[in-house]
């Protein structure tokens, strides 16, 4: 999908208006990750370095539901971005209203300006056409930066795009190339790991790539779904029984196409579902009764690493297993070592997996880690992501 970028519009002399993602963790009020707001610089040290060109951003901060509360508000984030860019960053008080409408007026050249949690605002997810508008006034130009929020049609994401003249910031255009070139073009053999608790949140990610993939390899706890309907025991392990019928489908599928489909050969279980638990090695296919899987086992790590070593594209989306508790985490972190060791194209994006590569410090040994959890699951589905369609569709 082509879309405007962001050296594609004069921003000489012009108050920019970006939308950020700037959605970060916090823990008593101090930031525990700053990888969104690093993530967003490139674009925004290009804005300020073009001639009288000044910044406004805005983003959302968790789920204010419209309501003003001081445990959501961006000031912490405007401190931790002015340390990161070398400048001070202004914070508003609102994100709309007179006083941001002076504040914005006000602005020289060079300066940035940061509106308060979008979300403060019912506006905002409502993508009220009124909320849009007072956004879009402070500006002359709108560009979206913010992938992790492309797939919602808000009035920050969407709406302000049908407004001002507007393009995509630099992480957008990163995001939607390598997205892309996987779906459209990806270099064979292309790999895909698909992960997480249930085939019920990744049936659409699943068919969207069968079709694309040399070999798919499953893991996590919707694996146990599809390992049911083989007719292997699975002990207490997550089932869904109301999508064995999916799971059946998506193997024939697999078998006409041609694509090599991995599951799990053994297993790391466990008694009961808790960190505590102790772990246990199952060497075979069937689980025992009363015994739940909890990760991948060391036969099924040898059985990935040869494919995951000679894929020439690769994309992983959702954990091997239960990797939040540090007993059950192995198959997850060696599958991200892997991952970071493959010479091909590699490509992680949702939330989890994300986080794996990130908790194993791996993330600048691959080629691209998503800042979408929902958004990247959803252009893996194949889906059109309402802010990036706005920005291919709207005025210039």
């Amino acid at each position: 999908m082509p879309v405007r970028t962001l050296k594609d519009l004069d921003l000489a002399q012009k108050k920019v208006l970006v939308r950020v993602d700037f959605n970060v963790p916090l823990k008593g009020g101090v930031i525990t990750d700053d990888t969104l707001i690093r993530a967003a610089l490139p674009t925004l040290n290009y804005i300020l370095d073009q001639p009288g060109a000044s910044l406004i951003l805005m983003s959302h901060l968790g789920r204010p539901k419209g309501e003003k509360k001081p445990e959501f508000s961006l000031k912490p984030v405007g401190h931790r971005l002015s340390e990161l860019i070398g400048k001070e960053v202004t914070v508003a008080d609102d994100c709309i209203g007179l006083e941001v409408q002076a504040a914005a007026e006000a602005l020289k050249p060079g300066a940035i300006l940061l509106l308060e949690n979008l979300r403060f605002h019912t506006g905002e997810t409502k993508n009220d056409i009124t909320f849009a508008e007072s956004l879009a006034s402070l500006a002359d130009i709108y560009i979206n930066d913010a992938f992790g929020t492309a797939h919602r049609a808000h009035a920050s994401t969407e709406g302000i795009a049908r407004l001002l003249p507007c393009a995509a910031g630099f992480l957008i255009e990163k995001e939607v190339n390598f997205f892309e070139m996987i779906l459209e073009n990806p270099e064979k053999p292309f790999v895909a790991i698909i992960g997480g608790a249930k085939v019920s949140s990744k049936i659409g990610v699943l068919e969207s790539l069968l079709p694309k993939c040399s070999t798919l390899i499953i893991g996590g706890g919707m694996a146990y779904t599809f390992l049911k309907v083989q007719g292997f025991e699975v002990g207490n392990s997550l089932v869904e029984e109301d999508h064995l019928d999916t799971a059946k489908h998506l193997l024939e599928e697999a078998g006409k196409a041609g694509v090599e489909i991995v599951l799990p050969v053994d297993h790391i279980v466990a008694s009961e579902f808790s960190e505590h638990a102790e772990p246990e090695t199952v060497s075979e296919v069937n689980i025992p009764s009363g015994k739940t899987a909890m990760d991948i086992g060391p036969e099924t790590l040898k059985l990935v690493k040869e494919i995951i070593l000679r894929a020439k594209t690769l994309v992983w989306n959702g954990p091997l297993g239960v990797f939040e508790f540090e007993a059950f985490a192995r198959g997850t972190m060696e599958v991200a070592e892997l991952v970071a060791e493959c010479e091909g194209t590699t490509v992680v994006g949702g939330g989890d997996s994300v986080a794996a590569v990130n908790k194993f410090k791996l993330a600048d040994k691959i080629d691209h880690v998503s800042t979408g959890g929902g958004a990247s699951l959803e252009f893996l589905e194949g889906k059109q992501l309402p802010g990036i369609v706005a920005l291919a569709g709207s005025t210039g």
